[in-house]
């Protein structure tokens, strides 16, 4: 089993939810992060006083998985988080040893 992780374009959620949903992922978490790649922020105006922008915000995208939908989701995000622009984001890819349903006790691969 895998957890993916993708940092996103707020913008692109519904979209990559939507993808996922469509191949059969049923569960996520979301959360509203900040942060920052290679485009290192950027300048804004507010009522006429420039300032810069370090930390982006963006959204992170958790999802569990079975290794044999590892790379359908992988290419799911990818595809529908793209906009070509710099700081679309970035998907990790972590090992899950073990997952457990806190409800029914069911262990590993039955409790995605």
């Amino acid at each position: 089993m895998k957890k993916i992780e993708a940092i996103i374009k707020h913008f692109k959620l519904d979209e990559v939810r939507d993808a996922l949903n469509k191949i059969g992922i049923e569960g996520m978490n979301v959360t509203e992060v900040k942060g920052f790649g290679r485009q290192k922020g950027h300048m804004e105006v507010y009522r006429g006083v420039e300032y810069e922008v370090k930390f982006l915000p963006k959204v992170k995208l958790g999802v569990a998985v079975a290794d044999s939908k590892v790379e359908q989701v992988l290419k799911v995000i990818q595809e529908s988080a793209k906009t070509g622009e710099i700081g679309d984001g970035k998907i990790f890819v972590y090992d899950l040893e073990n997952v457990i349903r806190i409800r029914t006790g069911e262990k590993g691969e039955e409790a995605l």
